[in-house]
């Protein structure tokens, strides 16, 4: 894989990561760009020990354009987006609508006297899977997954080392349903500059089962008890496992996680790498034909903190979707978004055997 960075007008980063070596990335970025929107603010909640990010510059971001006129395709004679080059492989740069970013702006440092502000300081990236504007990553073939998962891992490592930085998450949305506002193939890459809610809430499960267990990885013992049990795994290759949780909060949920206790992408080995891309296109193939339909997902990664507990972490990939029916969507109501309690339509057995079943 070959990796070049240039700068785009506005003096982001852009990284083609291509597949072959002669590769040549010597297009300019001939745009008239406004200066990159500064980081966002973040705000305290102490009512739950948690940060919430404001970023009123995305109230502008790119809304579904239409194809003629999307941003992530390829450079033409007539059309210029965030990506100069006439074709590439796989593409990355700085959102230029960025929820956390390191142009730092003055700041109040607090609201209220229990309300501390402070910098949204990290950086938030775009993944573009594939110049080709109508397909999807199902469709993908193994080889790019792998190439995406190798710039997954690239820019993980590279987030880490950033200033401010305390967790790196890699994911996808896919589909209007989900909410998505490009509709070209593509997922993100967030460094946060702290843990996520769901983070700590993981990790103080691991710490936990740890204390309790002499140490064994909370992640590795409920994987291994999966597998064994059998009836809730939708499929397995030498390296990796895909199976439905037991106590699934989506209709449709898959945890795909590697065999070896891995803290994060960079830690995949040329093997785990390789299989992995067969393995998720195949599941990806298998949520499409559920309901013959595309179906709505997000694909999220789930990697150790940059620093701290990183021995507590598994990685693993959770791919769900909000699709209960082929007529009917899984929404967030009130005892979901008020109380954060789930309320399952589909179990997680019935699930497995519908994913199983969906295999070619």
């Amino acid at each position: 894989m070959k990796r070049t960075s240039i700068e785009l007008a506005d003096g982001r980063e852009l990284i083609y990561f291509d597949e072959r070596d002669d590769a040549v990335r010597d297009q300019p970025d001939r745009r008239d760009l406004p200066p990159p929107s500064p980081a966002s603010q973040l705000r305290y909640d102490p009512l739950t020990d948690e940060w919430v990010a404001l970023a009123v510059h995305r109230q502008t971001r790119t809304f579904l354009p239409p194809a003629d006129q999307c941003p992530l395709c390829p450079a033409t004679p007539s059309w210029a987006g965030e990506i100069p080059a006439p074709a590439y492989d796989v593409a990355v740069f700085e959102n230029r609508f960025p929820a956390f970013g390191q142009r730092i702006a003055d700041e109040p440092t607090e609201i209220t006297p229990y309300t501390p502000v402070r910098p949204g300081q990290g950086r938030c990236e775009v993944v573009c899977f594939t110049d080709d504007h109508h397909t999807s990553f199902a469709q993908l073939p193994p080889r790019r997954v792998r190439t995406v998962l190798d710039a997954l891992a690239d820019r993980t490592a590279a987030l880490g080392e950033l200033p401010g930085v305390e967790q790196v998450f890699c994911f996808e949305n896919r589909g209007v349903e989900i909410g998505v506002t490009l509709h070209h193939p593509h997922g993100q890459v967030y460094g946060y500059p702290f843990l996520t809610p769901r983070t700590r809430s993981m990790l103080a499960a691991a710490r936990r089962h740890a204390e309790a267990t002499g140490g064994r990885n909370l992640h590795a013992d409920v994987l291994a008890a999966e597998r064994a049990a059998g009836d809730r795994v939708v499929a397995a290759n030498e390296h990796w496992t895909a199976y439905v949780p037991a106590a699934a909060r989506w209709p449709f949920e898959v945890h795909l996680a590697p065999h070896r206790v891995v803290p994060d992408l960079p830690a995949l080995t040329d093997a785990e790498r390789d299989a992995f891309g067969p393995l998720y296109l195949d599941l990806l193939g298998r949520f499409d034909r559920l309901f013959e339909v595309p179906m709505p997902y997000i694909s999220a990664w789930y990697q150790a903190p940059v620093r701290l507990e990183r021995e507590l972490a598994y990685l693993h990939l959770q791919l769900f979707s909000i699709r209960r029916a082929a007529d009917k969507l899984k929404y967030l109501a009130g005892s979901e978004s008020a109380m954060g309690v789930f309320i399952n339509d589909v179990a997680p057995e019935r699930a497995a055997d519908l994913l199983r079943a969906a295999g070619r």
